[in-house]
């Protein structure tokens, strides 16, 4: 997982293909994530970013990389052309301002596969995948002026088989059916939010614009529960608050804003 482009000299980046190539994985990437990047490559080399790696032969379908905010026309028919996957991370985006909004419909229709991620919690806090499915689609109706731009399923699919095919488990997890794993979450649909429920796209649509990370009732990996009706199952949350209260503590992390 090298950083960024910005960050990591061409060697770097080369020789985390050759690892990927051995060892049969992904490679993670930050990739215009602002506007400054661009910028700055198109300064230095006279080519974009996308570009400048596609040039020393660093895209292709083994690359996931995150963001893909500040991309041109060029740049997504290249993604698309080398089967990059993208991690697309709005909350992150929007909190850290980085100013552009990525173009998820041209993304789409170039058929690049799109997912969704949280970043981390210094720009997401919650990480709360629900959270993050009704942002990515507020964010493209928004910025579109234009409510039909996308559309509930099309972001839970993101989060579910388009999340398993980006990480080559497509026909390992991300569906509900014979022969895949048990990783599953059952949510209380019960729930004042979620109600009422009369047909499939209303419960999609009500998963996407009204569920939250809190509406888990079960969580099931490989079909032992480590959630069980809202109880952890393998960890003590009181233990863990504390654990974490020690680290603070040692480390004397203190905020440098509340922005």
């Amino acid at each position: 997982a090298p950083h960024a482009p910005y960050t990591c000299s061409d060697e770097l980046l080369m020789k985390s293909q050759v690892m990927a190539e051995e060892f049969d994985t992904l490679i993670h990437i930050h990739l215009t994530e602002t506007r400054r990047e661009q910028a700055m490559f198109q300064r230095n080399y006279g080519y974009s970013v996308v570009e400048y790696l596609d040039r020393i032969g660093f895209l292709n379908g083994k690359v996931l990389a995150a963001h893909c905010v500040w991309l041109t026309r060029r740049d997504i028919e290249l993604l698309a052309r080398r089967c990059v996957k993208i991690s697309h991370c709005p909350i992150s985006n929007m909190k850290l301002g980085v100013g552009g909004v990525s173009p998820i419909p041209e993304l789409v229709e170039s058929g690049v596969l799109i997912t969704l991620g949280t970043d981390g919690p210094a720009s997401n806090n919650t990480l709360d995948m629900f959270e993050t499915m009704k942002i990515a689609a507020l964010l493209q109706k928004h910025n579109r002026w234009d409510p039909s731009v996308i559309n509930a399923q099309q972001i839970l699919d993101m989060a579910t088989v388009n999340a398993s095919g980006s990480l080559g488990l497509g026909k390992i997890v991300g569906r509900v059916e014979k022969g895949f794993e048990a990783d599953l979450i059952l949510v209380d649909i019960r729930s004042p939010s979620l109600q009422p429920i009369h047909s499939s796209d209303s419960l999609i649509a009500n998963l996407v614009y009204a569920a939250k990370g809190l509406s888990v009732d079960t969580l099931l990996v490989q079909g032992k529960p480590l959630m069980l009706k809202g109880v952890f199952q393998t960890l003590d949350e009181e233990e863990v608050y504390g654990l974490v209260e020690e680290a603070l503590e040692e480390l004397d992390i203190k905020p440098s804003s509340n922005s």
